[in-house]
């Protein structure tokens, strides 16, 4: 009695978990964690439709990795007892400087799929952009969240159908657009042409034996309605057309004419700010400024369409320094790490994305794996802020970082 005792003095017993995914995800420490996690809960042809890149991925490698090619340069004896993460952009407060970025198809990491990153965005009052290809609607979103919520476009040849989506997201309170304009094709995954992957998925022996050996994931996909493309259903006018006919029909539509020229259709369709995504030079952030554009998102789509083009890390200041201020920038991709974040604003970022991030979260958790991927982000930005001796956003500044490369 003595002894155990003296153990309740020093120390406190946890409630043993049973399940093994549980106890792992408890102990993840980072987003790399909640990789493995998702890898191990997810079909393999599913985990490689999110994780993987165009062609040999050596852009979507570099992503990520170009980060560490910058060096902090700490200042001690600020006086970093009160941190705050606070900032704003295009007039809004913000929590944090995380966007969650638009991810198509998300459903096929959980049931909940886009629901569950806007509930998780709009408790921590951050914007969540909802992606054309969804497969939660514009409105289904809307009922859900209170929090800021934006709409990324791509350009279709069905202007019809862009001006219905642009009224309804309007009528729903979205507060701005994100035109997405670096699918004038799409990239080769060739992760996906290896496993035979296709969005919907399409069911053969291997898609079988993938679901039953990942039964929590098949679980969850079978017990809930059939996975549909919800915002072009509701526009379209195929009204109860599924994922199979839809995505023939979303095939045909990108629009390879797009040029500068249709953003003026835009301007007179949609009221808001308007954000271009897929930025990569400094010409085309200069021209964007040229154009009224409100916002731009320096990003190659997460490294899934042009293999070898630049990092959006590595464009960042150069990119600031061209356009002096004018309009916010975005830093869309790679970002793993709080420290990310910190890089991307000390070379002139106005806010970063988290897409895979929230996904593998969503992956191997749901809702709660969304939540502890952006509470990790958040803790690792406050941390690496008072480690650096900055107290604010506004204190993050060019001398925070020095450029490294380490070989």
């Amino acid at each position: 009695m003595g002894l155990i005792k003296t153990l309740r003095s020093v120390a406190s017993f946890s409630v043993p978990t049973l399940s093994r995914r549980k106890r792992r995800f408890n102990r993840a420490a980072n987003i790399a964690d909640l990789r493995l996690i998702a890898q191990a809960r997810l079909p393999r042809g599913i985990f490689d439709y999110i994780d993987g890149g165009a062609e040999d991925e050596i852009t979507m490698a570099c992503n990520s990795s170009d980060f560490a090619k910058y060096e902090f340069v700490p200042r001690i004896l600020r006086n970093v007892a009160d941190i705050s993460t606070t900032t704003t952009f295009l007039g809004r407060a913000l929590e944090t400087p995380i966007i969650f970025s638009p991810t198509g198809f998300t459903r096929i990491a959980h049931s909940q799929g886009e629901l569950s990153v806007a509930r998780v965005a709009a408790k921590h009052q951050s914007p969540y952009c909802l992606s054309t290809l969804s497969t939660r609607s514009i409105e289904e979103v809307a009922q859900v969240s209170n929090g800021p919520k934006w709409f990324q476009v791509y350009v279709w040849r069905d202007r019809e159908m862009l001006k219905d989506m642009l009224s309804r997201a309007e009528q729903c309170g979205y507060e701005a657009i994100m035109l997405t304009v670096d699918t004038a094709v799409l990239g080769r995954r060739e992760r996906d042409v290896r496993r035979g992957f296709t969005l919907p998925p399409t069911l053969g022996p291997g898609t079988i034996i993938d679901g039953i050996t990942h039964p929590s994931w098949t679980w969850d996909f079978i017990r809930h309605e059939p996975i549909t493309f919800s915002n072009i259903k509701a526009s379209s006018d195929n009204k109860n057309g599924t994922a199979v006919t839809l995505s023939a029909f979303i095939a045909e539509q990108f629009d390879q004419s797009l040029s500068w020229d249709d953003i003026e259709w835009f301007r007179a369709h949609w009221k808001g700010p308007i954000i271009l995504k897929g930025i990569q030079s400094v010409a085309d952030a200069t021209e964007a400024v040229a154009h009224g554009i409100d916002a731009i998102a320096v990003s190659n789509h997460g490294g899934r369409q042009l293999d070898r083009s630049p990092s959006p890390i590595s464009l960042i200041a150069p990119i600031a320094n061209a356009i002096s201020g004018a309009v916010p920038i975005i830093c869309d991709g790679g970002i793993r790490r709080g420290a990310d974040i910190v890089t991307a604003l000390s070379q002139g970022a106005t806010a970063c994305t988290m897409g895979r991030s929230y996904l593998y979260g969503l992956g191997a958790a749901g809702e709660q794996g969304v939540e502890r991927a952006y509470d990790m982000l958040v803790e690792e930005m406050r941390r690496t802020m008072a480690l650096c001796g900055v107290r604010t956003i506004a204190e993050i500044d060019p001398t925070l970082t020095t450029y490294h490369h380490r070989s």
